[in-house]
C-alpha cells in the first residue's frame, strides 16, 4: 500500500474514531475563550471597597460572610470547591462544590454578587473529566493522541502534491538538460 492511501485511511478512520469527543473538546472550548465576555458562562469579577495586597478581614470572616448565602449551602470549608483571592480587585471569590459562587468585599465583608458559575462545568466537559476519569483517560486522551496524528497527516496530505509537483519539475527540468547537452 502506497503511503498516500495509507495516511488517507488513517486521517478517514481517525476522524469517524475521534468525532464526538473531539466535538465536545471543540465546543467547549469556544464556550471557554468567551467566558470573560458571557455572564452566563462565568459571573464578572466585582470590585471591592479597597483594592490591598493584605484583606483587612481575616479568611474565617470572609467565610462566615459566604456561609451566611444560601445558594453556596457552606457547612465547613470542605464543601468548598475553590477560594479565589483577588487583590487587586479587593474581593474573595468563593465557589462552593454546588458551582455557586459569592463574591464578597475583603475590607467590609460584604456579599457584592452571588451567581451561578458555569465554567467549571464547561472545563471538565472540556478535558473529559465531567464523564469521569475512565473516559478522561480511554477516551479523551487517546482522542487527543488521535487528533495529533491527524493534524500530522493532515499536514502530510496538503503538502504531498507541491513536493509531488516539484519532482515532476526537476525531472522534466533534468530531461531538458539532456536533451540540450546531446
Amino acid at each position: 500500500m502506497k503511503a498516500q492511501k495509507l495516511w488517507r485511511q488513517v486521517h478517514h478512520w481517525g476522524s469517524l474514531l475521534i468525532m464526538l469527543p473531539f466535538g465536545v473538546v471543540v465546543i467547549s472550548g469556544l464556550f471557554l475563550m468567551l467566558k470573560k465576555d458571557i455572564i452566563w458562562i462565568q459571573p464578572p469579577t466585582q470590585a471591592g471597597v479597597a483594592a490591598s495586597a493584605v484583606p483587612a478581614l481575616s479568611f474565617e470572616e470572609l467565610f462566615a460572610a459566604a456561609q451566611k448565602v444560601e445558594e453556596l449551602d457552606l457547612e465547613n470549608w470542605r464543601s468548598l470547591q475553590r477560594v479565589d483571592v483577588k487583590p487587586g480587585d479587593g474581593i474573595v471569590k468563593f465557589v462552593a462544590a454546588n458551582n455557586w459562587e459569592a463574591q464578597i468585599d475583603t475590607e467590609t465583608g460584604e456579599v457584592l454578587q452571588v451567581a451561578y458559575r458555569r465554567s467549571d462545568i464547561i472545563e471538565s466537559l472540556h478535558d473529559g473529566s465531567f464523564f469521569g476519569d475512565g473516559a478522561k483517560r480511554f477516551i479523551f486522551l487517546p482522542g487527543g493522541i488521535v487528533m495529533l496524528v491527524l493534524w500530522g497527516t493532515g499536514i502530510y496530505l496538503f503538502v504531498l502534491p507541491y513536493i509531488v509537483r516539484a519532482q515532476k519539475r526537476r525531472r522534466q527540468a533534468a530531461v531538458g538538460h539532456n536533451k540540450a547537452q546531446s
